[in-house]
């Protein structure tokens, strides 16, 4: 089948959504599809571009990306002409630019397109305000709402994500739950235990990771809050930083001099490949204290890496983590339950290795790469079917 992705930008800097396009289309083409991907020139990173081997990838300039909406012109006349070679569209995130075009000449070709919101679709997430909703708002006002309403289906990651659809009006008929697959082969061979403490000088630390986007929303501040009062027990712990910033990293620096902490903690910007993995590797616990998150993606990384997790329960990422007993969990806001957690986890390794264990032979079981193309093929199939019996 010839399947069209959409997404805004292609760069390893775009975090997990950017990652799973990329392994999406990838092992879509290995597996005879004929694969398309539009995105825009965005910060793009040429050589991760390279790795999508089989893959007909088309660049469309970004003349605006004011309030992270990035507009792409030529996408229009690129659309206009090509959509109707596809057999069907898969688009990633719920408001952007290109979702708009798409879902115009898809009804005007009787093209039928897939949503992934990647867990974009809530207007406003917890303590947010501003001028974020109400643009959220317009969007969803002129083009939202039409866009989830000709959606031949909608793809939720996580019950949390098909409650938020049920939320935005969207019927449950339409609602598919396909979890996101995890490439596991390539955490067959991992990188030797020691190559990351020796590279920012932390032997014999007991090392606090936190890996994403440097986001208000990844809950970092709890996060820090939480590790002072650790670092008040224990002189062998370190937070360690791995991620880009996002727009968060000046306040986050900020409120770690306000704690006096600046000597214990460490950014080391965004690492990905081997020394990502070497990262995983050598943290003692990875924390994601997320306000909100669609899914535990980075911390079902570390549990592949064979490394103990703690997630906030009050997101799809926590709903993850207790579906599988994969790791912790502790409630948002709540920094004395997350100090003592961390405290527990670090002093029961053996324990917190075993849970992890057990969870990682559940993903490598159940969240392959090759279990997750096949349920995207399903859909796929049963869209395309639908289409030619009306």
């Amino acid at each position: 089948m010839r399947v069209l992705h959409l997404f805004d930008f292609f760069s390893p800097h775009g975090g997990g959504t950017v990652d799973l396009v990329s392994k999406i289309t990838r092992s879509l083409a290995e597996r005879g599809h004929g694969v398309s991907l539009y995105t825009s020139d965005y910060k793009l990173d040429r050589r991760y571009l390279a790795s999508l081997t089989g893959v007909e990838v088309r660049l469309f300039h970004c003349i605006s990306s004011a309030a992270q909406f990035y507009v792409a012109p030529g996408l229009v006349g690129a659309l206009r002409g090509n959509l109707r070679s596809f057999d069907i569209a898969h688009l990633h995130c719920s408001r952007s630019f290109q979702n708009i075009v798409l879902r115009h000449y898809a009804v005007k070709y009787g093209i039928p397109y897939v949503l992934d919101s990647h867990g974009s679709l809530p207007r406003k997430t917890a303590g947010e305000t501003g001028a974020k909703w109400v643009l959220r708002w317009k969007y969803d006002l002129l083009f939202g709402k039409r866009l989830l309403r000709d959606a031949a289906r909608v793809i939720a990651e996580t019950n949390v994500g098909v409650r938020e659809y049920q939320q935005s009006g969207v019927s449950q008929e339409k609602i598919v739950l396909i979890p996101p697959p995890f490439d596991t082969g390539a955490f067959a061979e991992l990188p030797p235990p020691g190559i990351f403490r020796e590279r920012y000088a932390l032997a014999g630390k007991k090392i606090v990771m936190f890996l994403g986007r440097i986001h208000w929303i990844k809950g970092l501040d709890f996060l820090t809050e939480a590790f002072a009062a650790l670092a008040r027990e224990r002189a062998d712990a370190v937070l360690v930083v791995v991620g880009n910033d996002d727009g968060y990293q000046t306040a986050l620096e900020k409120l770690i001099g306000e704690l006096k902490i600046a000597d214990r903690v460490l950014f080391t910007g965004f690492l990905g490949g081997e020394s990502k993995l070497a990262a995983l590797v050598d943290a003692d616990v990875v924390v994601q204290t997320s306000r909100y998150e669609q899914g535990a993606w980075a911390p079902i990384e570390a549990v592949l890496c064979g490394t103990p997790i703690i997630v906030s329960s009050n997101s799809g990422a926590g709903e993850d983590v207790k579906r599988m007993d994969a790791g912790y969990l502790v409630a948002f806001g709540n920094t004395g339950e997350l100090q003592e957690m961390m405290a527990y986890v670090l002093d029961h390794p053996a324990e917190a290795g075993e849970k992890t264990r057990r969870a990682r032979d559940y993903v490598k079981e159940n969240l392959s790469l090759a279990r997750g193309i096949e349920r995207y093929e399903e859909l796929y199939r049963a869209v395309m079917e639908e289409g030619r019996k009306n």
